[in-house]
């Protein structure tokens, strides 16, 4: 996972963590199951998620349907949406 790995004590001690890009492909098991322990560790700590795509379209990102509910459920109604930033050239925007 990144850099984490790296670090004494992991991802797991920092005040805040950040995952940019989230849900860019689809998870191996073995990356799924290191983020769910990772989110289920740190849980009642920041966490920031950036992601290109909707929470609803990271469930057939993970190739274990039973981890997917289990951690997007911690991550989903845990959390609180902050907002959302549109590309640049997206449709409605009036910019191709």
């Amino acid at each position: 996972m990144g850099r984490c790995g790296l670090l004494p004590g992991g991802c797991v001690r920092p005040d805040v963590l950040i995952l940019d890009d989230f849900a860019m492909r689809q998870l191996s098991a073995a990356h799924a199951d290191d983020l769910y322990e990772l989110v289920s560790e740190r849980q009642g700590r920041s966490l920031i998620i950036t992601s290109n795509r909707a929470p609803s379209d990271w469930y057939p990102l993970f190739p274990n349907p039973v981890v997917a509910e289990s951690l997007l459920d911690r991550l989903i109604n845990t959390s609180q949406a902050v907002g959302q930033v549109a590309a640049i050239g997206a449709p409605g925007w009036g910019i191709t």
